[in-house]
Formats: C-alpha cells, sequence, structure tokens
C-alpha cells in the first residue's frame, strides 16, 4: 500500500500506539524508514496529535479522581493550575522541551480546564521538532554516516543531553534542600 491511504493507514496506527504507551521515538523512527522523511514526518505529526487526542479525550472521561493515583498529587495541583491558566503556552513549552513523558502531559492537560482546540494545535505544533529528528533519521538510517543522518542525530541527543543536564542538576538540588531541612 502507498500513497494517501498509506499515511493515514500509518497516521491511524501510530496515534492507536501512542495512545497505547508505545513509544512515540520508535513509531517516529519507523515512520521515516516506511514512508521516507517527508511522508513520514506528515504521518508521525497526524498520528502524534491523534494519540493526544485519544488520551486527553480518555482523561477527560475518567477524570481527576481516576487519574489521581497515576500522577503525584502537588505536581498535578500545580500541573493543573499552569495549564488551566495558560493551556497553549504551556502545553507547547512541554512538547518542546526534552524528557517530559508525552502521555503524562496528555493526562494532566485533560484533568485541567484547558481547551480541546489549544491541546490539540500546542501539540501538533510542538511535537515537530522532536519528531522530524525522529523520522529524519529513520529515513536515512540506510546511510548511517550521512550528513542528513548525522545532523539528525545531534538534532535528537543535543535536546537529550540538555534535559539530562537539567535533570541531574535539580535531582543535587533536591537532594541538598532534603539534607538541609530541619528534622523533627
Amino acid at each position: 500500500m502507498s500513497g494517501p491511504a498509506a499515511v493515514v493507514l500509518f497516521a491511524a496506527a501510530y496515534g492507536l500506539c501512542t495512545a497505547a504507551l508505545v513509544p512515540r521515538p520508535l513509531l517516529s523512527l519507523a515512520a521515516g524508514v516506511l514512508l521516507g522523511a517527508q511522508v513520514g514526518l506528515a504521518a508521525a505529526v497526524i498520528g502524534t496529535v491523534l494519540g493526544a487526542g485519544i488520551s486527553f479525550g480518555l482523561g477527560r472521561l475518567l477524570g481527576q479522581d481516576a487519574l489521581r493515583p497515576l500522577l503525584r498529587g502537588r505536581w498535578l495541583s500545580a500541573a493543573d493550575r499552569q495549564l488551566s491558566r495558560h493551556g497553549f503556552r504551556s502545553m507547547l513549552a512541554i512538547r518542546l522541551l526534552p524528557g517530559i513523558p508525552f502521555a503524562a502531559a496528555n493526562y494532566c492537560a485533560a484533568i485541567s480546564r484547558m481547551g480541546w482546540p489549544a491541546f490539540l494545535l500546542a501539540t501538533g505544533l510542538g511535537c515537530v521538532p522532536n519528531t522530524a529528528a525522529y523520522v529524519v533519521a529513520g529515513g536515512h538510517a540506510a546511510t548511517p554516516t550521512s550528513p542528513v543522518f548525522l545532523i539528525a542525530l545531534a538534532c535528537i541527543a543535543v535536546p537529550a543531553l540538555g534535559g539530562l543536564i537539567v535533570a541531574w542538576r535539580k535531582r543535587g538540588r533536591l537532594r541538598g534542600a532534603r539534607v538541609d531541612a530541619p528534622h523533627g
């Protein structure tokens, strides 16, 4: 199967797999391998938005009480406040930053007062850079020494390394705060 039907079928499968918690990087690599960089990117972005929409809708159906055990209490309250006040801008930032679990962001947004259009648009726009890097890497995986593959790999590795550095620094601060806290 090829052409528009392949894109629709792949995007639908991608969306369902994303909603079923299959890691998006694997799906995006597959999009590049199977459909090529340009068509694969379109299918992966559509699939990402579809999968996020499914999770968002499921989260809305289940509600905050059902999701509370899956999401931490204080973090959940802070996310709810932020997403309810600044939905589009906050979700766009979440989608652009590496290391934030995709499914957790979907469910946090679902239990906030964030609207569907802002959520879907921010997801669609925010997922493009990261998704493009994986799709392009997948599309050029047969030539791992090509400049295009190496640039795509760098676009994956540099933000991931940045995210690890930020997480490592915050971990140290949190540990120090616990040590300095009065015991009583």
